[in-house]
C-alpha cells in the first residue's frame, strides 16, 4: 500500500511538474526546481561571506580580523549575540522576498531555508530553540500566512531544532515599516512584542535563533529580542534571508 501510495506520487508530482514547469523566481525562465534561480540571476546574487563584522554580520571590504567590530555594532551595541543574513536585499533576493510574502509563493520557502541555513550554519548548531518573529493577529488575518514563521517551519525541519510558534507575540498593532526611517522604526516597534506568560517555559534559560525574512535598520529584530531576553531567554542570535546595507554600513 505504502509503495503505491509513493508512486501515485511521484507520477502526480512529475505530471504537475509537465503542466507548471518551474521557472525562476526573478526572471521567470525555466529551471529545474521549483523556487530556484537560474545561472544568469544566481551570479547577480551578492552572498554576504567572511570577512564581516562578527556580531552584525555586515560585510567588510577588506580582511580586518576576526574580532573587528563595524562602526555600528560599536556605537550602538545591539542586545542579540550574532546576525547573520544570506544576501543583500536586491535583484532577484528582493524579488524572492517580495512574492514570499505578498504573492503566497510559499514555493520559494525551502529553498530560501536551505541558505539561511547555510549562512547560519553555526548559530543553528548552537541554539536550542527557533522563533519567527510575529505578525500582529489582525495583520495575520489579512495576509493569511506569516513569511518569517514560514522560514522558520523549514529551518526547523532542516536542523531538527524545535520551532515555538507561540513563544513570541506580537502585542501591539504597529504600522508597516517601510518608508520610515531608523529612529521612526525603533518607535514604531516598542513595546510591540511579549513572551505570553503560559509560554515563557518554551525560551526560559534556552539560546534562541530569532528569524526574520529581512534584516533593515534592526530595529524589529532588536525590539523583539529584548522582549525574548525578559521572558527568560539565556542569549539570542538572528538569522534573516536578507540585508539592506547602505555605503554607511559598510567598512
Amino acid at each position: 500500500m505504502e509503495t503505491a501510495r509513493a508512486f501515485a506520487r511521484i507520477v502526480t508530482n512529475r505530471l504537475f511538474m509537465l503542466l507548471f514547469p518551474p521557472v525562476c523566481a526573478e526572471c521567470q525562465s525555466l529551471v529545474c526546481e521549483p523556487g530556484s534561480l537560474c545561472a544568469a540571476c544566481w551570479s547577480k546574487v551578492r552572498f554576504i561571506e567572511k570577512p564581516y563584522c562578527p556580531v552584525l554580520g555586515i560585510p567588510f571590504s577588506h580582511d580586518l580580523g576576526a574580532e573587528i567590530l563595524s562602526a555600528e555594532a560599536i556605537a550602538d551595541p545591539p542586545p542579540f549575540r550574532r546576525a547573520r543574513s544570506v544576501a543583500v536585499h536586491e535583484g532577484a533576493i528582493s524579488t524572492m522576498v517580495h512574492r514570499l510574502k505578498y504573492s503566497d509563493r510559499t514555493d520559494l520557502g525551502p529553498w530560501m531555508a536551505r541558505w539561511m541555513a547555510r549562512a547560519g550554519s553555526e548559530l543553528l548548531a548552537e541554539c536550542d530553540v527557533i522563533v519567527a518573529v510575529p505578525l500582529h493577529a489582525r495583520r495575520f488575518w489579512l495576509r493569511r500566512f506569516n513569511q518569517s514563521a514560514e522560514l522558520a517551519h523549514h529551518l526547523s525541519w532542516i536542523s531538527g531544532k524545535p520551532f515555538e510558534p507561540g513563544a513570541l507575540k506580537r502585542v501591539k498593532p504597529t504600522r508597516q515599516q517601510v518608508g520610515l526611517g531608523a529612529a521612526e522604526r525603533a518607535v514604531n516597534v516598542r513595546g510591540a512584542f511579549k513572551v505570553p506568560d503560559n509560554q515563557d517555559i518554551r525560551v526560559r534559560g534556552r539560546r534562541v535563533l530569532l528569524i526574520d525574512d529581512v534584516y533593515t535598520t534592526g530595529a524589529t529584530v532588536k525590539a523583539a529580542t529584548r522582549a525574548l531576553l525578559r521572558g527568560g531567554a539565556s542569549g539570542v542570535d538572528v538569522l534573516t534571508f536578507a540585508r539592506v546595507l547602505s555605503k554607511e554600513l559598510s567598512v
